[in-house]
């Protein structure tokens, strides 16, 4: 086969009429021009120029060489070309978003703007809150769908963070116990929220080692101590050791799996939740931040969607 870059090379050996000077067009010295010449000749098994004192013409084969290296290099150039007007048409957007969050939020937002804008370079992370913002305040993403649990959003109008934060409402973390349980038969007799207290003596499975910090703070509050069988990071994960009998879990409700044989029941207030919402730079500004602001608009709809669904 031959070899590409040694047709540019006796490309412009052509070109320039010598070793020397084709060495000075490449940026290489003239035994590197010589040597890789000698290498194609080698394995075209015919000779591509002739060598003399006054410089080197080519062969006839030599001439055929260079009519494909023209031509390959004339595809080459139209063919960047055409990829530069193709990356110029297109906007990219990276979005970046939590699991669960992404999971039940986004393609509800995302299936009108795709059909809206089919020459968006759509881009989609998964990422946790602690990596999707900086990601965005960094530039490596436009906007992020992201949550906080206790405490301040994570951004304030004015201050130094560089995002702009949209709350998208809250997300309380609901008990997923088998359906009959015999809390869940209690909460059909008596449908009022669970204190912990009444839960103290079940083994816990958690869906998020983040939630296993909020639950300690809880359980801390309402004097009980509870005992954690299994601290996971996948919701559906979580859910089905419930379904096998492990024990309940704490599970937010967007990344609820509904399954026929789990119910999912409210914590007394005060109880653990997380705290939804859209981050975007402040200091983007161009095409992306405009569809970024678009599709967080969308995103802001979603909530209420679900809910309306879950009441349908």
């Amino acid at each position: 086969m031959i070899d590409v870059q040694r047709l540019a090379v006796l490309r412009e050996v052509a070109r320039c009429g010598s070793f020397n000077q084709a060495a000075a067009a490449l940026r290489c010295t003239p035994s590197a021009v010589s040597q890789q010449i000698a290498a194609l000749e080698r394995g075209l098994g015919a000779p591509a120029v002739e060598r003399s004192t006054r410089g080197v013409t080519l062969t006839e084969a030599g001439r055929l060489l260079v009519e494909a290296a023209d031509a390959i290099a004339a595809e080459l150039a139209d063919t960047e070309q055409r990829i530069g007007k193709l990356t110029a048409e297109r906007t990219a957007l990276v979005v970046a978003a939590f699991a669960s969050g992404g999971r039940r939020l986004l393609p509800g937002a995302l299936g009108g703007f795709v059909a809206d804008h089919p020459d968006v370079e759509l881009t989609i992370l998964e990422a946790e809150p602690e990596e999707s913002l900086p990601a965005v305040r960094e530039g490596r993403a436009d906007l992020a769908l992201a949550y906080h649990l206790d405490g301040p959003p994570p951004a304030r109008p004015g201050d130094r963070s560089g995002l702009d934060w949209s709350p998208l409402g809250e997300d309380p973390l609901r008990v997923v116990l088998p359906r009959h349980h015999p809390v869940a038969a209690g909460y059909r007799l008596r449908p009022e929220p669970l204190h912990l207290a009444e839960l103290a003596d079940q083994r816990w499975i958690l869906g998020c080692r983040k939630s296993a910090g909020q639950l300690a703070r809880h359980a801390a509050l309402a004097g009980v101590d509870l005992r954690i069988s299994c601290t996971a990071t996948d919701y559906e994960f979580a859910q089905s050791l419930v379904r096998a009998g492990v024990g309940i879990a704490l599970i937010p409700e967007i990344g609820l799996t509904g399954h026929p044989d789990l119910v999912a029941l409210p914590l007394a207030e005060p109880g653990p939740r997380r705290h939804l919402g859209v981050a975007l730079s402040r200091r983007r500004r161009g095409p992306a931040a405009r569809l970024a602001e678009e599709l967080a608009a969308r995103l802001a709809a979603e909530p209420e969607a679900l809910a309306e669904e879950a009441e349908a």
